[in-house]
């Protein structure tokens, strides 16, 4: 069962990936220099959403789990094409009403 977003900001985050909207990813919930990583690794944003996200071979969708963090942490069920599904853990940075960093990676179990 997906559990509401409170935050915002991140629930366009989340509305843009799932419709694949790529375009309002990047014009209306990014700020121009937000940054990125992967289980703790730096990663090149717009590289690593085509791959993981966007490109019709990737199709990335998000359920949300969990929420905390007043909306901006989350445990999510990602699913894409390449991978299939995995519990995820987000954390993002909000500033005014763009996302300007987001963390991704494996959950904890």
């Amino acid at each position: 069962m997906a559990t509401s977003i409170s935050d915002p900001v991140v629930e366009k985050f989340i509305a843009a990936v799932n419709a694949g909207d790529k375009d309002a990813f990047f014009a209306d919930v990014l700020t121009e220099d937000a940054t990125m990583s992967d289980d703790g690794s730096e990663r090149d944003l717009a590289a690593w959403t085509e791959k993981e996200i966007f490109s019709p071979q990737a199709n990335g969708r998000m359920e949300v789990v969990e929420a905390s963090g007043d909306g901006r942490v989350l445990v999510v069920d990602y699913t894409n094409d390449t991978w299939g599904t995995m519990r995820t853990r987000w954390v993002f940075t909000v500033t005014g009403d763009r996302v300007s960093r987001f963390e991704t990676g494996q959950a904890p179990a």
